[in-house]
């Protein structure tokens, strides 16, 4: 069942005298139980994409669709209830609030929708069981090493049960161990869960974690790929050779 619509968008920055396209006519769907990854060179496109699926920023043209209703026609309170209902995001610098514990930072966004302290505590423990975190829910942010903090970005991130989680980067601040048990959380709660999770990263060995991998080049699609029925190695595989053709390397893949 389609849960995103990504019809013909285009992005303009700056002046009538000086302008950039970001993106250029750019249509996609995405199902719902999906786990999209997009991959890009810096200045491709990829994060103004998201973005604009986020709602941070606005297309100049064209029309997003979640669940059939165009965000790209919200403003105002619409615009926000959107968010917080129906969004979750994981940021590459966490930003987690340092003054609260991973327990409250995890439970704001419950706060926010008014849900009883009971639905609020249950919820919390139910995602931090998931994503391996319940040990940490005590402590504050600088009390956390750089996984346990985004694994608790993680957990705010789903713990609304959103219809849509937007990772940026999830994996750019962590070591090579934390970075393996972030995706195998977000593989999990993809499969096992049925979360839609759309992912932007520069680095292949993240995206072989996704079910399929949308690569832009100039504002444009360049290339997609569909795991199927590879295990993640080969996909890895399948992932660098269009990497290859783009011209980067393993290092600073794309």
């Amino acid at each position: 069942m389609e849960l995103l619509n990504i019809q013909q968008i285009e992005k303009y920055y700056g002046s009538r005298s000086s302008l950039t396209k970001a993106i250029d006519d750019i249509s996609f769907t995405v199902e719902r139980g999906e786990f999209v990854a997009t991959m890009g060179a810096s200045g491709s496109g990829k994060t103004t994409l998201l973005n604009c699926i986020s709602t941070i920023d606005r297309v100049t043209s064209g029309h997003i669709l979640l669940e059939g209703t165009d965000i790209t026609a919200l403003k105002g309170r619409a615009l926000g209830r959107f968010r917080r209902e129906k969004l979750g995001f994981i940021f590459q610098d966490f930003n987690l609030l340092d003054t609260l514990t991973a327990y409250e930072n995890i439970a704001l966004a419950l706060s926010i929708q008014k849900r009883s302290a009971g639905a609020i505590e249950q919820a919390v423990g139910t995602v931090a069981r998931q994503l391996g975190i319940t040990e940490v829910l005590s402590k504050y942010p600088y009390e956390m090493s750089g996984g346990q903090k985004q694994r608790v970005a993680a957990a705010r991130a789903i713990v609304t049960d959103p219809k849509l989680v937007l990772a940026d980067e999830p994996t750019g601040a962590l070591d090579s161990k934390a970075a393996r048990q972030l995706l195998e959380r977000l593989q999990y709660l993809n499969t096992a869960l049925g979360a839609t999770i759309m992912m932007v990263t520069h680095d292949s060995f993240t995206a072989s974690y996704a079910g399929r991998v949308i690569f832009i080049k100039d504002g444009r699609i360049f290339h997609e790929l569909s795991r199927g029925a590879d295990g993640r190695r080969q996909f890895f595989d399948r992932i660098m050779e269009v990497v290859t053709l783009l011209g980067g390397d393993m290092r600073d893949a794309l």
